[in-house]
Parts: C-alpha cells; sequence; structure tokens
C-alpha cells in the first residue's frame, strides 16, 4: 500500500502558476499511489487560486479516474452568498468503506496576536489488502501554539476512542442489518498524515508519540530511517514564513502497523508547493512472514 501526503498550497507552486493537473503528476512521480492525501485545497476562493479551476476537490477527482476523492472542508462558508470552502483531501483507488470529519478544537486565546482558522481530519477507512485500514489527514494550526497543542491532544484522544471501538466491536443483531446501527469497519490499523506545523521536538509531536500514552503512534520515519534526519519539508526553497528549512509533514502509524512499515521518502526536489510531499510504503505481507 502506497501513500503520499502534501501539503499543496491551494496547488500553488514556487513560480506562483495554480495547478492541480501539476500536483497530481507530481505526486505519481513519486509513487503509484494507491491513496493521495491533499492538505490546502480550495474552493472558490479566487484570490487564491487566480484562474485556475475554482473547483480544486473537482478539478482533482478528473484528475483520477478509479479513485473516489473525499474533501473534507475545514472552512465552509457563504460571505457572498456562494460557498467558500477549504480543507483536506483524501483520493484513494482503494475501496472506502467509511467516511468521517472531525473538527479539530480551536481554543480561544486571549490577545492572540494573529488571526486563526478552523481545521479539520479527514478520515477515510479504506480496505487495503490484509484488511481495514484508518487513513486521517490534516492541517494543523500555524500561528497558535496553544490551538495545536490541543488539537494533537484531540488526535490522540480520537485514535484512542477508535482503538476502544475496535476492541470492543459487539455482533451486530438481525434488525440492525441495513440501518445505521450496523458493524462499522473499526480498526486498530491506523495513519495519520499532513501538515502539522510542529517539529519533532515539540510537545505536540510527543503528545502523539510519547509510548506511556495508550494508543500512541509512531513516526513512520524513524521506523524506516532509524538514526538518520527527517528531510525538510517546509521552507526548503522559500523563506516567505522564515529562514530555516523544517520537518514538520508527518507520517504516524499506529502500532499494529509498525512491522508492516517498508520505506518511507521524502521529495526534496519539487517546487510544486512550498511544502514537499512525503511517501510510506507499507508490505502487504504479513508481518510475521517479512
Amino acid at each position: 500500500m502506497k501513500l503520499v501526503t502534501w501539503n499543496t498550497q491551494w496547488c500553488k507552486g514556487l513560480d506562483g502558476l495554480v495547478s492541480p493537473k501539476r500536483i497530481v503528476e507530481e505526486a505519481r512521480q513519486l509513487a503509484d499511489f494507491d491513496v493521495l492525501c491533499l492538505q490546502e485545497i480550495a474552493v472558490n476562493y479566487p484570490s487564491l487560486t487566480g484562474d485556475s479551476p475554482l473547483d480544486q476537490p473537482q478539478a482533482i477527482a478528473s484528475l483520477l479516474p478509479g479513485f473516489e476523492v473525499v474533501f473534507g472542508a475545514a472552512i465552509d462558508e457563504r460571505p457572498n452568498g456562494w460557498p467558500q470552502q477549504f480543507g483536506t483531501l483524501i483520493a484513494s483507488r482503494l475501496p472506502i468503506l467509511q467516511v468521517q470529519k472531525w473538527m479539530l478544537p480551536s481554543p480561544c486565546e486571549t490577545g492572540a496576536s494573529h488571526a486563526w482558522m478552523p481545521r479539520v481530519c479527514t478520515v477515510c477507512t479504506v480496505a487495503a489488502p490484509w484488511g481495514p485500514v484508518r487513513v486521517m489527514t490534516t492541517h494543523l494550526e500555524y500561528h497558535s501554539q496553544h490551538q495545536r497543542l490541543a488539537q494533537a491532544r484531540a488526535l490522540r484522544l480520537w485514535h484512542a476512542e477508535s482503538c476502544a471501538q475496535a476492541l470492543n466491536c459487539r455482533p451486530m443483531s438481525d434488525d440492525e442489518v441495513g440501518t445505521p446501527y450496523q458493524t462499522k469497519p473499526q480498526t486498530m490499523d491506523a495513519i495519520l498524515c499532513g501538515d502539522f506545523n510542529f517539529e519533532s521536538d515539540s510537545d505536540e509531536y510527543r503528545c502523539l508519540t510519547d509510548p506511556t500514552n495508550a494508543h500512541a503512534m509512531s513516526d513512520s520515519w524513524t521506523i524506516a530511517q532509524a538514526g538518520q534526519p527527517h528531510p525538510p519539508t517546509f521552507r526548503l526553497f522559500d523563506d516567505t514564513y522564515g529562514p530555516d528549512a523544517v520537518s514538520c509533514d508527518f507520517v504516524f502509524v499506529s502500532e499494529s502497523l509498525t512491522s508492516r512499515v517498508q520505506s518511507v521518502v521524502v521529495d526534496t526536489l519539487t517546487q510544486a508547493s512550498d511544502h514537499q510531499p512525503v511517501l510510506i510504503v507499507l508490505s502487504d505481507s504479513s508481518p510475521a512472514n517479512k
């Protein structure tokens, strides 16, 4: 199973060109992906997208025949009477068994120096070759560490809750078949990816990966590339948001998937966004037989 995650900056490259087509093409150069997770996807923001398609989820869906595309709008507003949306997207050619959209907390911060915006985690449980996998993609708050830590804690708790539901799933009764109470594809296998706007020495990173927490997740880079520094994924070619390149785009995996991690690669060459895409490859063979 191959998954690519990428903060696309509303599909805007460092050359100023906004092109969903280029994003899809460059992601495909990185891998023949089964799942594509994108952050900062826009609908009807002409000041961002210029002459490119206003409905970026629709444009991306047209570029990926054979994939199902799910868009999670963190922002869904109508200031001029027509919808403007901004959020995260999952495209999968693996069958999607369930879709969830988790709105992340944005606790008020008195005296904040910068505006904030709502954040979402888009979730698709997909049918991997070995069984259901819960794929979660998100984009945490950039300007407020207070909000970002609250969002990381919420993600950890939601993951733990989902694992508890998978462990305690009861049999479905006959009268629940075909109703909203029918059995859900709960699973311990989970991938959490996206632009987290934190680095590996932060409280937010430790919140997700602290092994003393129930159902802690692991940074897949530390599994596949143990001892190697994580390549920068932001500000590598552009210093608009700071002079130093940093790593803030990660792929975390549940404990149940750590033995399936084959490789993790960061594309450090593309300039089709101000972030770099990350690829993870998971083995479809039984970990016991690897």
